[in-house]
């Protein structure tokens, strides 16, 4: 009994090799075109809520700065449940890593204003 050599020669697999590269990836950033469809950036919750405390000029809660930042138009949920719970935990977390530097401080539990 003779067995089956799987193995495959050089030129059987030389032409068998994809070509994995995507389309300008040869190219440096600089001549590369620009996406067609580039869209404008989005301000974040975090941009929004500073705008809104710094034009409002007194100490907000989360919950009212949504409703702040949707009435004037600067931002609204993109259909999330507890955007307000999110917004204080970001303006938590800017507070903790920024400190001195913050846009935003801490007034009271839950109570924040613009720190300009």
């Amino acid at each position: 009994m003779s067995k089956k050599s799987t193995k495959k020669t050089a030129k059987q697999t030389k032409g068998t090799k994809a070509a994995a590269t995507p389309k300008g990836a040869g190219k440096p950033k600089a001549e590369r075109k620009p996406a067609a469809d580039a869209k404008p950036k989005r301000v974040s919750a975090l941009d929004a809520a500073a705008e809104v405390l710094r034009k409002a000029g007194k100490p907000m809660r989360s919950q009212e700065m949504i409703a702040a930042m949707a009435e004037q138009g600067l931002w609204s949920s993109p259909n999330g449940r507890t955007p307000a719970s999110t917004l204080y935990a970001a303006v938590l977390r800017e507070l903790r890593d920024k400190g001195a530097s913050s846009r935003f401080r801490k007034v009271d539990r839950g109570l924040f204003e613009y720190a300009g």
